[in-house]
């Protein structure tokens, strides 16, 4: 089908592919400096055992009607006709709708289906929901829920003052120590929203390391800083920065090193803060030794050296999605400022600088292409992580943000490229949630967890069987995604199956604007070429561009943004704040008299913490070998993997104890479930840690040891969220708290049952 190369695009890299009839070879683009290997899993979604090959409903849904079904995830599937499930599901939408209002349906697709800007599934189902009726959305992310509402209260607004402030060619020039609560792992940073053309993290970081900088990484997890910079590696308790951030404020406030004229000219609340430092007990070095592991003098060492020199401060997304996940990033803002160094080149603060590849680069000086959403009339939502209290707890009331909201009754689910039985924690209590469902509609490419669940599986093609355009508002590079491959059986694009949908709902006019696909191609293309052409610039016709496969843009000066500015002048650039300055505390917080969230950074313990029954930390990162759950089958994911199933780092003191070696197979288990792993046996991670990654496609089964848990009560795969716990950050952000709960671990005393997640759950239809 592609005997020239074509260009295309996916959330971890630019690239080019071939395809030969048979199979597909990919190369990274040329001008990749380090192109992710993650590219590697990209060949095997053509054609995969895991494709959802045709229209698929769940029989028990199917026969007997909508409703409350606890065999959802247990029951078969059959295979119909697209105009019959269309049908069937207008009719069914339109019931819910009439019956329990518009609210009762809930748009879920939180995920990264694509980084094609028009067959964005997320866009796609919303617009879609919003035109034919409304529905109740989610707000902020798994990812950074709760920074996403407590940096705008206490620095500025969410995007740029992460993604636009501190750049990576800033750090790579002038900064003298990088403080990395969380490290910066490239595994993270590999991967951006809407793609990235250049990897630039690896050689800024070295780039500094070669110029004098000092890295000091501040992790249970050594690989968190890449091993070049040689960094000085401070293991810590997980979940305890915040003490040794409050330790830092209280050893350079007291050596008379603290910038006062900053925190008396562009900070407000530094008397509140200071009383919490100075109370008892106070929040000094040996304070923070009995609750972080790390030695008194080690904290007065690193807080002569910060104070000295430009200390940039970085808080990795990992440790806000934790129980207190507010707290370090509000204390890594408020230790930036006790330094007085933000607004400088590479110095001061910043959250997920090397979390995510679209942070620490210039913003584009003309828009790129984006799908249009519609206004949604419907006003109900929900943050994104409570979607299982949601609906196993409809009419309930909780807290967020300091108001109370009360939970919808939802009947309705739809999901497009998404999987929530990958991001969502406790996976035993989300199958008891979608359980309450009178329907659950899923599109998706593959027969993941989330499909399984499903009363209606849509077959979605995947970014490689259509046309679409990558970009993002930090990369130069705009790409033409040409499809590479034919289309697997019976899958259709998301746009035409919600096209004919919203037709039949009366609504397709409105949803369609009368475009084809290729059409709305043209016209989002058409907003960057204006951008272009209104600067005098090269702006190509669209056909100029597809034929050329990429489109580079300009971008605005690396110049620091909103908070160089208010460093300026805070008085003509104040930050949308309550007082116009840094809230290192916050009187409107302390009003809202949360005892999780008190109004200025706070060391609070969690209620969860290794005990005698529970002895280990296990924490659950991002993996190093795939996008979340994506491509899970891929050749680097499977590559990984031992004997098929994931692997989980233990320290040589652990192991030894445990009587485990490498390649054994472990339980890892508490009261909510268990799951079973691989050992690698690493000195690269804490005594008392353990560490297994997210993304093995949840494969449940009974499990042999807690029979009384019935038929879900252990994956084979090593999905942590099996243990995981399904808690809010706190009554203020809600967020996801997944990164760290309290396991046992012991060797797996059976045969390692035969890992099937990969599989499909009916027969594929003929390609």
């Amino acid at each position: 089908m592609t005997e020239n190369p074509r260009t295309h695009s996916a959330h971890w890299g630019v690239f080019t592919a071939r395809w030969d009839g048979r199979r597909l070879r990919v190369r990274p683009h040329p001008g990749d400096p380090d192109p992710s290997p993650v590219l590697d899993n990209v060949p095997a979604a053509v054609g995969h055992a895991a494709r959802v090959a045709a229209p698929a409903v769940r029989r028990g849904w199917w026969d007997r009607g909508p409703g409350r079904d606890p065999d959802r995830g247990r029951d078969g599937y059959r295979t119909v006709s697209w105009d019959a499930v269309l049908d069937r599901l207008a009719e069914e939408t339109h019931r819910v709708r009439s019956t329990h209002g518009d609210a009762a349906v809930y748009g879920g697709s939180y995920g990264w289906a694509s980084a094609g800007r028009f067959h964005h599934a997320q866009g796609q189902l919303h617009r879609f929901l919003a035109v034919t009726g409304g529905y109740t959305r989610s707000v902020n992310t798994y990812s950074g829920g709760a920074a996403e509402v407590i940096l705008p209260q206490v620095l500025g607004a969410f995007d740029t003052v992460t993604r636009y402030a501190v750049t990576w060619d800033q750090v790579a020039a002038h900064t003298d120590t990088v403080l990395a609560f969380g490290g910066m792992a490239l595994k993270n940073s590999a991967i951006a929203a809407g793609g990235v053309s250049r990897h630039v993290e690896r050689g800024a970081m070295r780039a500094a390391k070669d110029r004098g900088a000092v890295f000091v990484l501040v992790s249970p997890l050594r690989p968190d800083l890449p091993a070049e910079v040689d960094a000085v590696w401070l293991p810590i308790r997980p979940g305890t920065d915040v003490a040794l951030m409050l330790a830092l404020m209280h050893t350079v406030v007291e050596a008379g090193w603290a910038d006062t004229g900053f925190l008396d000219s562009h900070c407000d609340g530094w008397e509140q803060l200071h009383r919490h430092l100075v109370a008892a007990p106070v929040k000094d070095a040996a304070w923070a030794e009995s609750i972080t592991g790390i030695p008194a003098s080690s904290i007065r060492g690193l807080a002569r050296r910060i104070a000295h020199g430009r200390t940039l401060v970085t808080v990795a997304q990992s440790l806000q999605r934790a129980e207190h996940g507010e707290q370090p990033v509000w204390g890594g803002t408020a230790l930036a400022a006790v330094l007085g160094q933000i607004g400088l080149p590479g110095g001061g603060f910043n959250y997920g600088l090397g979390s995510l590849g679209h942070y620490g680069r210039p913003r584009n000086a003309v828009p790129v292409p984006t799908f249009s959403r519609a206004p949604n009339p419907e006003t109900s939502f929900i943050p994104v992580a409570r979607v299982a209290d949601m609906l196993l707890h409809p009419g309930e009331r909780y807290l967020y943000q300091g108001e109370e909201h009360t939970y919808p009754h939802v009947r309705m689910a739809w999901w497009a490229g998404g999987n929530p039985f990958h991001h969502h924690q406790d996976l035993r209590r989300m199958r008891r949630a979608v359980a309450e469902l009178d329907t659950f509609v899923v599109h998706d490419p593959m027969w993941t967890a989330t499909a399984r669940h499903a009363d209606v599986v849509l077959p979605s093609t995947t970014t490689l069987e259509r046309d679409d355009i990558g970009a993002t508002s930090s990369d130069p590079l705009v790409v033409a995604m040409k499809q590479l491959v034919p289309r697997h059986g019976e899958a259709r694009d998301d746009y035409d199956v919600l096209s004919d949908l919203a037709h039949r709902l009366g609504h397709g006019d409105a949803f369609t604007e009368g475009r084809s696909s290729h059409e709305w191609l043209v016209h989002m293309y058409d907003r960057t070429r204006k951008g272009l052409a209104d600067r005098g610039l090269d702006a190509p016709s669209f056909e100029e561009f597809w034929e050329r496969g990429e489109l580079e843009l300009p971008q605005r000066p690396d110049d620091g943004g909103v908070l160089a500015r208010f460093r300026a002048d805070p008085l003509a650039h104040p930050l949308p704040t309550e007082s116009g300055r840094v809230q290192v505390a916050s009187a409107r917080i302390a009003a809202l008299g949360l005892p999780d969230h008190p109004g200025h950074p706070a060391w609070v313990e969690p209620t969860e913490v290794p005990d005698g029954r529970h002895p280990f930390w296990l924490v659950s990162n991002q993996p190093a070998t795939r996008l979340h759950s994506q491509l899970d089958f891929g050749a680097h994911s499977a590559g990984a993997k031992r004997s098929g199933r994931e692997v989980v780092r233990v320290h040589p003191d652990d192991a030894a104890a445990l009587g485990v070696g490498d390649g054994d197979v472990v339980r890892i288990h508490n009261d909510r479930g268990a799951c079973l792993a691989a050992v690698r046996v690493s000195d690269d991670i804490r005594p008392g840690v353990l560490q297994l990654p997210t993304g093995a496609w949840w494969d449940p089964r009974p499990d042999p040891e807690r029979p009384e848990l019935g038929d879900d009560g252990l994956c084979v795969h090593g999905n942590p969220n099996a243990v995981t716990r399904d808690r809010g950050t706190s009554a203020y952000a809600q967020g996801c708290s997944g990164q760290l709960c309290a396991v046992a671990v012991s060797r797996y005393p059976h045969d390692p049952p035969e890992v099937t997640a990969h599989t499909a759950p009916v027969a594929p239809a003929t390609p």
